[in-house]
């Protein structure tokens, strides 16, 4: 398409502006590197180009404006406003998509014929139904121009969509395979079959692979009044609307497969110990890097997931497919960056995905729950969580939770003001099925325990910002809470501030809570209680019980009943603590007077970084131990509006991995790391009699789980400055691929995995 053609096919876009004009300064600025439109070796083509078309006008604008550093784009701003507002609308007219146009013709007649007499639902899907087999068409209307549409249907061969190429391969084993190259190496393809099975074969599985020339779709056989009718159909197709309920859900399977680890810590229960056991204390020196995974953003703090051989990892607003042998993409899903987000959703932070059946749910940093097809990476649905809800201050940061048909998130934003809450949304469409707040609105049952003006104004915190877990035998969902606020001054908010600091026992088929426990009541010092509330049955003391086991940030272990919440151990495990002296009988800590921050600066152990916080934990059932990384520091605690907690000169905190008995509490060995303390990577318990630890100098090592002697390490350097001064920030896991134990863990911007020779 020329230029001149461009503009002629969508004079609604530019309808105010002199195509004559706008094609000058084209010309003068921009054909030097973007040619008549399509793009040169020197710039990229911005004719029907998905990335700006998801641009609004006021980003088109700022983009030419100032340009684009890192790509060699200049900035544009010596041109006048006016001459800026036209390229803007000549880039917007180059991309005008079908939905944006006028199509003549029966829509509804359309989707009867798409999924009825036109056979197109038996290899595509749109709005979630029909079969993934070749590309989801669910938002072709808003991806693609009306007359790329008609081209697609005429000649189907001229716009295969990439990662749809077709080819014949012969398996080493014999076998014949043919299918779509989603992707392909000299050393790996990954080959979806025609029934929509993927195959992730090494080269060394493959004797040849052959392409196909042409396309596996034929040209639409159609009436004039059914092409247009089908026509007015896909462009009508935008993908997802939020709250809008999309078809068909694939219900998951009871238990992951072995090897899979299809969820935040592996299993819903949080206990990130895993029955694999290739990898054992006497092989582990032999550990090295298998492949890595590189995503554009300063530091990933995800935990990847695997089922079925894929592996799926977040970055801001993204998720990627990847062959979990190689690391290969299978597919990619992104959207714009929100600007309405604050604090560490604007930041980029996500910690991860859920995989349930043939969807993989994940949250967008400004707090939209979003649902894509396992195959193709498309959105089946999209759901709003501050549904009804004003302010900038709601955000989300973490791995959803797939309970049963369920998918559970909560919502990040307590250190901004807001009132804290966990929903749950239906999987199969994302309708909410329920919503459990926090904190009580002033009058209300609870609000005594917020003495002033801080639920009025501010919300009271308690965000629910960390990914909870879920306990099948007994039907319980267990999530914890974050900080009242504001944080560090109680002045406004007398009382416990409940269920701030929290956690919560819910029925998840109601969002009812059966029972509740507060560790640090009126908390003033930002401990809340994101950490990973862990399900475990095993023998204490004597008895076979269900327990819930958790070190807190404030520096106690504890370990509950999980059925009636009774608290069973309080211990605590670390040595600088001074503000309580232990939990008391009837649950509470036993406070020591003069712990205050003040407007001065109070010294407080541990420091506002916690006595641990909410990386991972694990528990081996086999030597019965609980290991955590645990920051032995105190800090200065500056009552706000000054408020700037700091570290203490000269006297420098450390983390140790720390093996904990589950029954007492006493700690049975602990290896020191090296580093500044301010490490927040987790730990990984494997079957193979290992620990593997982020160590703080940003160093991935390996430690024997019955005396915490280091076995293997190396040095990753993710200790190296990430701009806010932390170094580790995700926790390992492992899986296997065909048949072979990988270990990964994400690593400043790059997914690292690990296997044996």
């Amino acid at each position: 398409m020329s230029l001149r053609l461009a503009i002629f096919l969508v004079p609604a876009v530019i309808s105010q502006l002199s195509a004559q004009d706008a094609r000058a300064l084209f010309s003068t600025h921009c054909a030097v590197c973007h040619g008549d439109g399509h793009g040169t070796e020197r710039g990229p083509n911005l004719v029907a180009n998905r990335k700006v078309r998801a641009a609004d006008n006021a980003q088109l604008r700022e983009i030419i404006r100032n340009g684009v550093t890192s790509a060699g784009m200049p900035a544009f701003n010596n041109l006048p406003g006016a001459a800026l507002d036209q390229l803007t609308e000549l880039v917007r007219a180059f991309n005008a998509s079908a939905a944006d146009t006028a199509v003549p013709g029966d829509r509804a007649a359309g989707e009867r014929f798409f999924f009825g007499a036109g056979g197109c639902a038996k290899c595509h899907m749109a709005g979630g139904r029909g079969r993934a087999i070749g590309p989801d068409l669910s938002a072709v209307g808003r991806n693609h121009s009306l007359a790329s549409l008609e081209e697609a249907l005429r000649n189907p061969a001229a716009s295969i969509k990439p990662g749809y190429e077709l080819v014949r391969v012969t398996l080493r084993s014999g076998g014949p395979l043919r299918g779509f190259a989603r992707n392909r190496s000299r050393f790996s393809a990954q080959i979806q079959d025609l029934e929509g099975k993927l195959h992730l074969l090494d080269a060394s599985e493959i004797s040849s692979l052959t392409p196909e020339p042409g396309s596996l779709m034929a040209p639409v056989r159609c009436s004039p009044a059914e092409c247009g009718n089908l026509l007015a159909y896909l462009a009508s197709l935008t993908g997802p609307v939020a709250g809008k309920p999309a078809h068909a859900f694939a219900s998951p399977a009871t238990a992951p497969k072995p090897g899979d680890w299809p969820t935040y810590h592996g299993l819903a229960t949080g206990n990130r110990h895993s029955p694999l056991a290739q990898v054992t204390r006497d092989n582990v020196g032999s550990l090295r890097l298998a492949w890595l995974f590189p995503i554009r953003h300063d530091v990933i703090e995800a935990t990847p997931l695997v089922a079925d051989g894929v592996m799926y990892v977040t970055g801001p607003n993204q998720v990627f497919a990847l062959d979990a042998r190689s690391g290969r993409t299978i597919w990619h899903y992104q959207r714009p960056r929100s600007r309405e987000t604050r604090g560490d959703p604007a930041k980029g932070t996500n910690r991860g995905a859920a995989v349930a059946g043939d969807r993989v749910f994940f949250v967008t940093d400004n707090a939209h729950l979003v649902a894509l097809h396992r195959l193709t990476g498309e959105p089946l649905w999209e759901s709003v969580i501050p549904e009804g809800m004003k302010g900038r201050n709601f955000g989300n940061t973490s791995a959803p939770l797939a309970v049963n048909d369920l998918v559970i998130a909560g919502i990040s934003g307590g250190d901004l003001g807001m009132r804290g809450f966990l929903s749950a949304y239906k999987a199969s469409t994302g309708e909410r099925i329920w919503r459990l707040w926090t904190t009580p609105l002033p009058g209300e049952p609870l609000s005594e325990t917020w003495r002033g003006s801080a639920l009025a104004d501010f919300g009271g915190g308690a965000a629910t910002w960390m990914t909870g877990t879920f306990d099948a035998e007994t039907q319980t969902l267990y999530w914890g809470t974050g900080n009242p606020y504001p944080a560090l001054n109680g002045d406004e908010r007398g009382g416990d501030n409940l269920y701030s600091d929290s956690v919560l026992a819910i029925d998840p088929a109601t969002g009812k809570l059966k029972w509740h426990y507060q560790f640090t009541p009126h908390d003033l010092y930002d401990w809340d209680a994101g950490q990973t509330p862990m399900i475990l049955n095993t023998t204490f003391r004597g008895h076979e019980r269900k327990l819930l086991a958790t070190a807190n940030r404030n520096g106690f272990f504890y370990v509950f009943d999980r059925v009636t919440g009774e608290l069973l151990l309080g211990e605590k495990f670390v040595d600088r603590l001074t503000w309580a002296t232990g939990i008391g009988k009837d649950g509470r800590p036993i406070l020591i007077p003069g712990q205050e921050p003040t407007r001065d600066g109070k010294k407080v152990c541990p420091n506002i970084l916690g006595g641990t916080n909410w990386h991972s934990v694990a528990f081996n059932p086999e030597t019965r131990h609980f290991y955590l990384n645990a920051r032995e520091a105190c800090g200065i605690y500056v009552k706000p509006p000054s408020w700037n907690p700091r570290p203490i000169p000269n006297e420098p905190g450390q983390m140790f991995l720390r093996a904990l008995d589950i029954e007492t509490g006493r700690r049975v060995w602990e290896t020191p790391h090296q580093g500044p303390a301010d490490s927040w990577g987790g730990v990984l318990s494997t079957a193979g009699g290992l620990v593997f630890f982020g160590e703080d100098s940003g160093a991935f090592a390996a430690a024997d789980n019955r005396d915490g002697k280091v076995l293997w390490q190396i040095q990753t350097n993710a200790a190296a400055e990430l701009g806010d001064g932390h170094s580790w920030r995700a926790s390992p896991m492992t899986y296997t691929a065909a048949g072979k134990q990988y270990v990964a863990v994400a690593a400043g911007p790059n997914i690292l995995v690990f296997s044996l020779p």
